[in-house]
């Protein structure tokens, strides 16, 4: 602490570093004329070529197919789960249905057992 005092107090806390009179007021003038003149291209004219205006509508087009083709497939997938629900509900009817006959036939396990491996080897 005793060496940055006596190194403060032999330099100062001044700034060194100097600017000339009025060189900020007149840098961005001094900058702006040191540059290269642009020259300002001429724009061309052209005709578009086919492709340029077919594009748009080719684009659209292939846009619209595919929209459809999404449409068709996830109507497509939306029929197969409504039949395989369908077929669902016919299974557990007729798991119902055989569950009555069977508990209707007043048959106890082991005959059910024996008469379903009988119709099996037949």
């Amino acid at each position: 602490m005793k060496e940055e005092d006596a190194l403060l107090r032999n330099i100062g806390t001044g700034n060194p570093f100097r600017v000339p009179d009025g060189y900020f007021e007149q840098l961005t003038s001094e900058v702006m004329n040191k540059l290269p003149e642009k020259e300002t291209p001429a724009y061309l004219t052209r005709e578009p070529t086919r492709w340029e205006r077919v594009k748009p509508w080719l684009y659209m087009a292939a846009m619209f197919a595919g929209a459809a083709l999404l449409i068709r497939v996830g109507s497509a997938t939306t029929e197969s789960q409504s039949e395989a629900l369908a077929r669902e509900e016919a299974e557990q009817e007729e798991m119902e249905y055989i569950s009555n006959a069977v508990d209707n036939s007043m048959m106890d396990d082991y005959s059910l057992y024996v008469y379903l491996t009988d119709a099996e080897t037949e």
